[in-house]
Formats: C-alpha cells, sequence, structure tokens
C-alpha cells in the first residue's frame, strides 16, 4: 500500500508539472501574439494598399461604418498568427518533444520545416499566379448596364480564403510523408487508390472554389501535382525505413 501511494504521489506530480508547463507555455505564447498582433495592426494599411495592388481596375467600397476598421482587424490577427507562428510552433514543440522518440523527433521537425516553406510557396503561387487570373476571369463579366460595386470586406475575405486554400493544400506532400512515417497507411495503399484520390481532389476543388471550371482546374492541377510529388517523397520514406529494419533484422 506504502508502495502503491508512492507511485500516485509520482503521478500526480507529474501530472501536476505537465500542467504547469503547458499553462508557463500558453501564457508566452499568448503574449507574443498579441504583441504580434498589436504590432500588426501598425501596418495593416500598407497591407491593404498592396491586396488593392492586385487588382487595379477595381474600385472598392465599404458599405458599412465599421467596415474597413474590422478588415484592418481581421488582417492584424492573421497578421499577427503568421509572424508569431514560429514561436508558438516553437512553444508547442517544447511541451510536446520529451514524449517523443529521437526518431519521432526528427522526422516531425523535418516535416514542420519542410511544411513551413511549402506553405510559403503556396501562398506565393496564390498571389502571383491564381488570384490576377480569377479577379480577370470574374472581372470579365462586367457588362454596361450593370456597375459593379464591391465592398472591401468581401475582396479581402476572397483573398484571404484563396491564399489559406493553397498553402494547405500545398501541405498535402508533407501529410503524406508522415502518415507514411508513422505507418499509418502505406505507399502501396497510396498507389492502389489514386483514382479515386484524384476524384476526391476534383470535388475538394469545386467545394473551395467558385462554381466554374477555371477556377477549379486551377485548383484541381496543382493539388495533383502535389500528390504525385508526395507520392514520391512517401516511397523514399517508406524503403528507407524498410532497409533500416532489415539492417536490423539482420543484425
Amino acid at each position: 500500500m506504502r508502495k502503491k501511494r508512492e507511485k500516485d504521489d509520482v503521478k500526480s506530480l507529474t501530472l501536476v508539472e505537465h500542467l504547469t508547463e503547458l499553462r508557463k507555455r500558453l501564457i508566452y505564447s499568448s503574449v507574443v501574439l498579441i504583441v504580434s498582433i498589436l504590432v500588426s495592426y501598425n501596418f495593416s494599411e500598407m497591407i491593404v494598399k498592396y491586396i488593392i495592388d492586385i487588382a487595379p481596375n477595381i474600385n472598392f467600397v465599404f458599405i458599412a461604418p465599421a467596415e474597413l476598421l474590422l478588415s484592418y482587424i481581421k488582417i492584424a490577427v492573421i497578421s499577427g498568427f503568421v509572424v508569431s507562428a514560429p514561436f508558438l510552433i516553437l512553444q508547442l514543440w517544447i511541451f510536446v518533444s520529451p514524449g517523443l522518440t529521437k526518431s519521432e523527433k526528427r522526422t516531425i521537425a523535418t516535416s514542420l520545416f519542410i511544411g513551413g516553406i511549402f506553405f510559403i510557396v503556396g501562398v506565393v503561387f496564390a498571389i502571383l499566379v491564381i488570384l490576377p487570373i480569377m479577379l480577370q476571369f470574374f472581372m470579365s463579366f462586367r457588362i454596361e448596364e450593370i456597375e459593379e460595386m464591391i465592398s472591401f470586406n468581401s475582396y479581402l475575405t476572397f483573398v484571404i480564403n484563396t491564399l489559406l486554400s493553397f498553402g494547405i493544400i500545398f501541405e498535402l506532400p508533407i501529410i503524406m510523408v508522415i502518415l507514411t512515417k508513422f505507418r499509418i497507411i502505406s505507399v502501396n495503399f497510396i498507389k492502389k487508390n489514386r483514382k479515386y484520390t484524384i476524384l476526391i481532389i476534383f470535388i475538394m476543388a469545386a467545394i473551395l472554389t467558385p462554381p466554374e471550371v477555371i477556377t477549379q482546374i486551377l485548383l484541381a492541377g496543382p493539388m495533383i501535382l502535389l500528390f504525385e510529388v508526395g507520392v514520391f517523397f512517401a516511397s523514399f520514406v517508406e524503403k528507407k525505413d524498410k532497409k533500416k529494419k532489415a539492417e536490423l533484422d539482420n543484425n
């Protein structure tokens, strides 16, 4: 009974320590996030002007007294999350890493780093390629009898959704590698269900984009390419793991 009580005390102490550590990480993360948002607000007007420059032929309006202010705040919040993301991820890493093996740490750290690069590439691709094409396509439906009156808030929502969609979509290869590394799925399973995956990609493209074919193809095309890149990297990781396992079995 005494030994059992001692073990229970150790477990309780460990749980308390974990909760204390979690609270500390949350406090640090909250402070840095709030400061990042406040600092980002000072650059909101500059970001607004850059977003407007993407569509130079459109005259935007705001149709509610607080609409532009709320747009500035929305930009500040999103920018704050982007700026503080490395620190937030670091705090999460510090909290969860003690429970991971060396191999898992290496895999997750590499995936986070490469995933961040892929996300940035996806956002840049959307800004430089996708947004101008989509805006040009939509504005081609102008007629003299109807004058466009586009609120900046609706335009900002459209831009944010597009950038986030492509940023997340470009994470597809990393997600596939992680699932393969932790043996949740196999490369053989991925290849066997390739046609269903392509079908799902087109369905996702139809959901994430406006109801017209051009933008759906613009979204589905990169997704299919990224899927094939993911298959290549996942195959490489799986072969490497099998090779290590064979060497351990031989020893």
